[in-house]
């Protein structure tokens, strides 16, 4: 069994590290918006904190250039990219489609779908095939005054996965399952939510335990 802590959305509020890291994870997944709209540096110091294996996406409301603090850093992002752990594989596009508010880390709906395709195409089909985004798929864990935001660019790529970890619209905090692949928004950090997944050793079997601290 593999147990991942899922965080999103610290938004420069990193108080409850701490508790979340006293889940006591085999690693650490994060799934953007680490900042809030800066400063980048605050990343590195919250990355240095976490002793486990740690894999990061950006958020919309993170600057571009935090990529570069995470290349600086022992987390390993997956913005655009894909690796194999085991019976893990994970691919991985961060930022969001556009929003009214125009945030520093926006993708077009072609530049995510260019993303997610290299991404795929490097990923190992897995006994668990996991997908990290900042943004979640439209129609799923989406809804925004009853209107789905979500990308269509994920959607149409769903199917590639067995786990979207998703993040974004904080309102949508849950545990989803759209087209046969399970969906989840641990919600805002900043407000002391996480996820606690396992990945059991029998295939898909996918445990999702919603946290709040």
């Amino acid at each position: 069994m593999m147990s991942i802590l899922l965080i999103a959305d610290l938004h420069g509020t990193f108080g409850k590290l701490d508790s979340f890291l006293g889940l006591e994870p085999d690693m650490v997944v994060i799934s953007g918006d680490i900042t809030h709209f800066g400063p980048i540096e605050s990343a590195l110091d919250v990355l240095s904190r976490i002793d486990v294996p740690c894999f990061v996406v950006p958020g919309n409301c993170d600057p571009r250039g935090i990529l570069e603090v995470f290349e600086e850093s022992d987390a390993v992002s997956l913005h655009g990219s894909a690796l194999t752990i085991g019976k893990l594989s994970l691919a991985g596009v961060g930022g969001s489609n556009p929003t009214p508010s125009g945030c520093p880390f926006e993708l077009s709906e072609e530049e995510i779908d260019t993303m997610l395709t290299a991404a795929t195409s490097m990923m190992d089909r897995n006994m668990y095939n996991v997908l990290v985004s900042h943004a979640p798929p439209m129609g799923g864990l989406d809804l925004i005054n009853n209107h789905h935001v979500g990308s269509k660019s994920i959607r149409k790529q769903l199917k590639k996965f067995d786990l979207v970890c998703c993040a974004h619209i904080h309102e949508q905090r849950g545990i989803a399952d759209l087209d046969g692949v399970k969906l989840v928004n641990p919600g805002a950090a900043s407000d002391g939510h996480c996820a606690l997944i396992r990945l059991n050793e029998e295939e898909k079997d996918i445990q999702i335990e919603l946290k709040t601290f």
